[in-house]
């Protein structure tokens, strides 16, 4: 059965939708159901597009970390739209794949470094409501990190939780990016099944 949005993704017209398909099947080869959900409202999507183009430029802080704590954020909330793509992009960006599908299951993998697993538990704690982050850890991560990278660490993790937030509560589910280039399906999360 296949899966639905809960708001239908809207049709992408118009000359600014023509170019953004173009630009978006470029890149990805694909346009994602969620740019069709959030061409409801164009300003939203553009607002955080941009705010997403900013996310990446920054530098401070390991491109691997960032992507595994962004998925640690996915896999939290459950957003297999976001592990997916986070995948897909580990990929290719050149970063450790094995590592990345481990994510949903990092507790239990021996695929992570010290400082990775401080990383991930970092995302998850500042994740929960009320946020659960302990002065041991940042301790920890701004010893390792420095309090630039540490600052950009902590953003990017709560731009991941308003991305996969707003997919999960839209009902957007994984693309199938990651399974489009044959990359082994990511590890469940114990007790859950797999992401994709």
């Amino acid at each position: 059965m296949e899966h639905t949005t809960r708001i239908p993704p809207a049709e992408i017209t118009g000359f600014k939708g023509a170019l953004i398909k173009r630009m978006i099947q470029r890149k990805l080869g694909q346009v994602p159901t969620a740019v069709g959900v959030y061409w409801h409202n164009p300003r939203v999507l553009f607002a955080s597009s941009g705010l997403g183009g900013k996310v990446q430029k920054w530098d401070a802080c390991d491109e691997g970390l960032k992507s595994l704590a962004h998925m640690a954020v996915a896999s939290l909330v459950g957003c297999t739209w976001c592990l997916d793509f986070n995948y897909f992009e580990a990929r290719n960006k050149g970063l450790d794949l094995e590592k990345a599908r481990e994510v949903p299951r990092w507790r239990e993998s021996s695929a992570f470094t010290p400082l990775e697993r401080d990383v991930l538990e970092y995302a998850e704690a500042a994740s929960q409501t009320p946020p659960t982050v302990t002065d041991d850890l940042v301790d920890r991560l701004h010893a390792a990190l420095g309090p630039a990278a540490l600052i950009e660490l902590t953003s990017v993790i709560a731009f991941a939780n308003m991305t996969t937030r707003g997919n999960v509560a839209l009902g957007i589910e994984s693309d199938g990016f990651a399974a489009a280039c044959g990359l082994k399906p990511l590890a469940g999360r114990p007790g859950v099944a797999s992401a994709s």
